[in-house]
């Protein structure tokens, strides 16, 4: 089974695959290289593992990790609206109340 994936404006088609690893001695697993590619691991990445559900370890790069979560973050926010500008904004203005109440004591 494959599907398509949309993160705002990058759409990515993928296809379903399975393969058979070995838990070694250590218990550890290797990821294919054809998982690692397919999901743009490289030597020395961080992987976030989690578990779903008994049985079932989800993996993800935390480039996918990020996309998802501004994905999920753009349903609130409205278009061309920035949170940054915002939470400077609301700094600054704090920042001029105290100055203000400070010189006026």
């Amino acid at each position: 089974m494959g599907g398509i994936f949309i993160f705002g404006a990058l759409l990515m088609e993928w296809e379903e695959k399975t393969n058979k690893v070995k838990v070694d001695s250590g218990h550890r697993i290797a990821i294919p290289a054809e998982f690692r590619e397919a999901i743009g691991a490289k030597p020395g990445d961080l992987v976030l593992v989690t578990i779903e559900e008994p049985g079932t370890l989800r993996v993800r790069t935390f480039d996918a990790l990020i996309r998802q979560t501004q994905a999920w973050a753009r349903q609130y926010v409205p278009e061309g609206v920035s949170l940054v500008d915002e939470l400077i904004a609301e700094r600054r203005a704090e920042a001029a109340r105290e100055d203000l109440e400070s010189s006026g004591s």
